[in-house]
């Protein structure tokens, strides 16, 4: 029988990790002295130790590596899943990094532009899967980016060329669309996709595809790296709204959201204050 004393320093771990060991019955000692409280274990255990610290090692929970040890032919599986895990955070952490330099080096700043006339196809983006508790951001992306592909793979194959960055904006042209708001729904999408195409390809598009003529405007956008979020929204609508204009306001009911590979790119129509019709 070895002592925790021994034991800790042939499988190189403090006694204080190896009492949390027992007590969450990951490595339970051979024998426990009733009197003393003295903890001892065998040779055999050492293994058990091993896999523990390796498991451990890879940044398993303690419950993982319990059902690891005590269910081995599911082990490799779990791994797996764990590993496919580790994966998909460290995608998010470099994400997130990228998106803290960009906006330590670059801080996004508004600018004032003139858009053109444009001819636009668009579309109404299906509901993502609900039943959270918050706005979904990432199932909303999902959907817009399938739906724009979903347009711009039918317009191409029309004859259609696209001629610009798409975008998305919220689905409140129709007053059924507007009353889905009021009524406190969860918000929903439509795409616009710039093409250049005759009429005759125009008006051949299927019917789940609307053609509109985006009116020239005067617009302020900014840009936010990275994926969507409630923050990012907030932070980009705060900003445009405290951009000091001569004589003009940021119209926010006529926002849209220019999809970039990098980032979002949230644009709003900019009006001149008129002065009231004077009273003869």
């Amino acid at each position: 029988m070895l002592s925790i004393s021994d034991f800790s320093e042939m499988c190189d771990l403090p006694p204080q990790t190896l009492r949390y060991y027992h007590a969450e019955g990951l490595l339970v000692p051979a024998d426990v002295d009733q009197r003393t409280g003295y903890r001892s274990y065998t040779f055999g255990q050492v293994e058990r130790a091993m896999l523990i610290t390796v498991l451990r090692g890879a940044g398993m929970s303690v419950t993982l590596v319990r059902r690891a040890l005590d269910q081995p032919d599911e082990a490799l599986v779990l791994l797996r899943q764990h590993v496919a895990e580790v994966r998909q955070q460290r995608r998010t952490q470099d994400e997130a990094m990228r998106d803290a330099r960009e906006l330590l080096t670059s801080p996004p700043e508004a600018v004032l532009r003139r858009v053109d006339k444009m001819t636009v196809a668009s579309k109404a983006v299906p509901r993502p899967p609900s039943g959270r508790n918050r706005y979904d951001w990432h199932a909303a992306d999902a959907a817009v980016t399938a739906a724009v592909q979903d347009v711009v793979k039918t317009v191409e194959s029309y004859g259609a060329v696209v001629a610009g960055t798409s975008w998305r904006t919220l689905a409140a042209e129709t007053p059924e669309q507007k009353s889905r708001i009021l009524a406190g729904e969860e918000p929903q999408w439509l795409v616009k996709v710039p093409v250049v195409a005759d009429e005759r390809t125009l008006t051949s598009l299927p019917a789940d595809i609307e053609v509109e003529t985006f009116e020239p405007r005067d617009e302020l956008s900014i840009f936010m790296p990275g994926k969507s979020s409630m923050v990012k929204h907030g932070t980009a609508l705060s900003r445009l709204l405290a951009h000091p204009l001569d004589a003009a306001y940021v119209d926010t009911s006529r926002m849209r959201h220019l999809l970039h590979p990098d980032g979002v790119e949230t644009a709003t129509a900019v009006c001149e204050f008129r002065e009231p019709d004077a009273v003869e």
